[in-house]
Parts: C-alpha cells; structure tokens; sequence
C-alpha cells in the first residue's frame, strides 16, 4: 500500500507528528549533556545517541511531508507547548546520569520494538522509515540496557540513584503505549503496529532486565495513562523556549 484515505492520512499524520516530537525533545534532553557527562567517551556517546534520534524524527517528518507538504523546522521550531505530542516521559529533566540512562532504556526498548513490528506495515513508505531507523535504535538499547545494569549493580550510591529514578520514570511509562485518536483504524488494516502487542514485547524485556538482572523494584502505579499527549508538565516550555530561542530570533534565517 502507498496511498491512503483522507481519513488515513490525517490518523498517519498525527502518528508520524507524535512519534517525531518524542524523538526532537528526547533528543534535546540529552544534548545537555555535551561536555558534562561523566566521561569523555559517553559524552560522545550520548551526543550520537541524541543525533540519531533527530535523524529518526526527520525520517517522520519527511515522511509526513509528503502526505501534507508541512515543513519540519517551523514543525519544530515555531510550535508552542501546547502544540507539541510528545510523551512526558521525555520532557522531564535531565537528572543525574542514572535519570538519564534509565529514561533512555526505556524508550529505546520501547522504540526498537515499535520499529520492528513497524517494518512489516502493508504502508510502504512507513516500513521503509522502519527499516532505516531500526538498527541504530538497537544499538542504543544495548549501550543504554548496559549501562542501567551497570548503576543498579554498582556502588550503593549508585543503586539508589537507579531506583530513585525508576521511582520518577514509572508512572509515565504507560504514555508510551496509549493509541492516539484513529490509531484503532490504521492497525485494523496493518498500517501501524497493534500497542499492546509492541506493550507486551517490552514488559518481556524490560521487567526481567530491571528486576531480575538489576535487582530493582518496580513501583506500584497505575497501568494506564492518566492523560493524553496533550497535556504536559511545567518542564516542556521552558524546553521550548531554550531550544527554539535562535530560530525565533532570526525567522527569516536561511542558515543558522
């Protein structure tokens, strides 16, 4: 399949928009991190990590360029708070580097297996997104899957930073897998990827890896999203207002 309804189309649109401002905020999150992580070669690291991840959200947003001929800088750069889909999870600050690795974990996990299952869309271009994006993503959850083992077992400091973490990341861990407006509808005729199967093959993974192999303690939270991606904490603006301050400034910039 390569084309789709009207209807299809806005639903895909929506999805591509949402799964692109996880990855641009995630992205942003770790970018604070060049020149102060704890060693040169995870300042590296992680840079590259935040690199790709704007490497997949402009996949998406080339994507949906091409359904709607939108422009991802003003998509990035000119949309307020109240604009923006992106999960909470990656909005939250920075925190320490347990904080840092953890989140990244999680959504790595969570987004290797979205992509995985979304190489199999009957919507070609879509596949085509997955199948460029995959492997790198792959990459980052060993590194990250690597690290959390290496906090949660490491020193007691390190252990309950880990937790302190997980304690924080949890309850908003169920975002990730709410289905947006329409979504129903696209995974009925093999465009997206069924959530709870994508849910099921990261509790798979993540729950014997956080407490069997790390010795961590899952919190008690609900298993549901509260809210949708339209709601946000108080940390996203400011984000915002950091990250789009030199396009803003210079609207009519052809190069910045």
């Amino acid at each position: 399949m390569t084309t789709l309804t009207p209807i299809q189309m806005e639903a895909v649109i929506r999805k591509l928009t949402a799964l692109a401002d996880d990855e641009i905020i995630l992205a942003h999150r770790d970018g604070e991190w060049t020149g102060h992580a704890p060693i040169l070669e995870e300042d590296i690291a992680l840079a590259n990590i935040a690199q790709d991840e704007l490497g997949h959200a402009t996949l998406y947003l080339d994507l949906r360029r091409s359904l709607d001929n939108s422009d991802a800088d003003r998509l990035a750069f000119f949309r307020g708070a109240d604009e923006y889909t992106n999960v909470r999870l990656v909005e939250l600050p920075k925190g320490d580097w347990a904080f840092t690795m953890l989140r990244q974990f999680l959504f790595d996990a969570y987004e290797a297996l979205w992509l995985s299952a979304a190489q199999n869309s009957n919507y070609v271009p879509l596949a085509e997104v997955a199948a460029k994006a995959v492997r790198e993503e792959k990459f980052h959850l060993q590194h990250t899957a690597l690290w959390v083992e290496r906090l949660a077992l490491g020193t007691e400091e390190s252990r309950l930073r880990t937790q302190n973490a997980l304690n924080e990341l949890w309850p908003h861990v169920a975002q990730l897998f709410a289905p947006l407006p329409g979504e129903a509808d696209l995974v009925a005729v093999g465009i997206l990827p069924e959530l709870e199967k994508v849910r099921a093959s990261w509790e798979s993974f993540v729950l014997p890896h956080l407490t069997e192999k790390c010795d961590l303690l899952l919190p008690m939270v609900p298993a549901q999203a509260s809210e949708g991606r339209d709601m946000h904490t108080e940390h996203l603006a400011p984000l915002l207002a950091e990250m789009q301050s030199v396009a803003r400034q210079h609207v009519n910039a052809e190069v910045w």
